[in-house]
């Protein structure tokens, strides 16, 4: 398989199916954003955390791989002409949500209560978590432009809501792990 094909030369990119549509589609975007998310797992993935979390992280981005295919199929191509659908993968379940939402839930139990916002910010390892976070709803929110347009398994929007929550709490298990510093933001009084 060449890398390189040449058909997008033009500005243009097929989708799963074969349908053709600018490269700056609101599609291409909100898979595009995704597959930066899934490069930003990565490099959190690369961090010196646990086993548990290196694995759940391997996990979020097998996921994320079949939200960018569910987003790169044209959905009037999404079913094959036998009634088969073209996405031989399994979708982002009920299952995938709530396993986002266990994480969550034993992360906070071990966190001090949040009275504040946090700035991002205190080790590099957390850094990295936030910026993760912004992708994500960044991600969600093209998602959520895309599906006004043209609705797809809405368990997708689900998913990286949930994910963008889960990354927050990561974030702060990391800078507890790290004994690093959460700056509270507490506003400047106004004179």
């Amino acid at each position: 398989m060449k890398i390189y094909t040449k058909t997008g030369d033009k500005g243009t990119t097929s989708l799963f199916g074969g349908t053709r549509v600018p490269k700056h589609h609101i599609r291409i975007e909100s898979y595009g954003t995704v597959d930066e998310l899934n490069s930003h797992i990565g490099l959190l993935r690369d961090q010196d955390t646990d086993k548990p979390t290196k694995e759940f992280l391997t996990q979020i981005q097998d996921r994320l791989f079949t939200i960018g295919s569910i987003l790169a199929t044209d959905p009037e191509k999404a079913t094959l002409k036998n009634g088969k659908e073209r996405l031989n993968i399994p979708k982002i379940s009920s299952e995938d949500i709530e396993a986002l939402e266990k994480e969550i839930d034993k992360m906070n139990e071990a966190l001090p209560e949040m009275t504040h916002f946090i700035l991002p910010g205190g080790h590099q390892s957390v850094s990295f978590c936030h910026i993760a976070r912004c992708v994500c709803r960044r991600a969600e929110r093209l998602s959520s432009a895309l599906y006004d347009i043209e609705a797809f398994d809405e368990q997708v929007l689900i998913y990286l809501n949930r994910l963008s929550d889960y990354l927050f709490v990561l974030a702060r298990k990391l800078s507890k792990q790290l004994q690093a510093e959460e700056i509270q933001w507490i506003p400047k009084k106004s004179k």
